[in-house]
């Protein structure tokens, strides 16, 4: 099916190119949101008409997206989820969980902007783009972590499993000293006797 399109389509052109592109991706996606127009005279006449009012309103939305992906671009967000020992999470991180998370950061966010390449089922530090416009795409970091104190080491590069091991072998040195200052006190209790 021939279509013109109202706006920029990642992979498939700029506003105003005709495209043919399959039945269904027309008739389910581009059609009803908005997105093109049949590529059929009179539709191409109303395009012409409009096509500087499409232009100056895409405009206006790409400079409110680029002010927002310059406060946006490079942000963190924490998800705090279940994981095992080998840091697999219990299920995934879905678009949905991101784009409440960077909502709750300020930014209004759609699920539907959310792209990511693979699925997110491990704890650690992962790349996320945002598309704010079609012409505006910004990357947000997603810090997976079991609680808040994981995220804190995980986003100063440090691994979890070494912090957790130093930790313990602080912890360790501190019963030993205990328990070397309590026999310290017992042997001195008993030379008094």
């Amino acid at each position: 099916m021939e279509i013109v399109l109202l706006e920029r389509v990642e992979k498939l052109g700029q506003m105003g190119d005709v495209v043919n592109v399959k039945n269904g991706y027309a008739r389910n996606f581009l059609l009803p949101q908005g997105k093109a127009l049949r590529a059929n005279k009179s539709n191409l006449e109303i395009f012409e008409k409009q096509r500087a009012q499409l232009e100056a309103d895409n405009l206006k939305r790409k400079e409110e997206a680029s002010a927002v992906g310059d406060k946006l671009d490079g942000e963190t967000v924490i998800l705090i989820r279940a994981a095992s020992e080998s840091q697999q999470l219990y299920g995934s991180v879905s678009t949905q969980d991101i784009a409440r998370s960077v909502t709750e950061a300020g930014f209004t966010v759609d699920r539907k902007q959310v792209i990511m390449d693979k699925v997110l089922k491990t704890l650690g530090l992962h790349e996320v783009r945002i598309r704010l416009h079609p012409e505006v795409t910004v990357s947000v970091t997603v810090n997976i972590a079991r609680s808040q104190e994981e995220a804190v080491i995980q986003a100063r590069g440090e691994s979890v499993e070494e912090a957790a091991e130093a930790a313990l072998n602080s912890r360790d040195e501190a019963v030993s000293d205990v328990f070397e200052s309590t026999a310290e006190h017992e042997h001195e209790d008993e030379d008094d006797s």
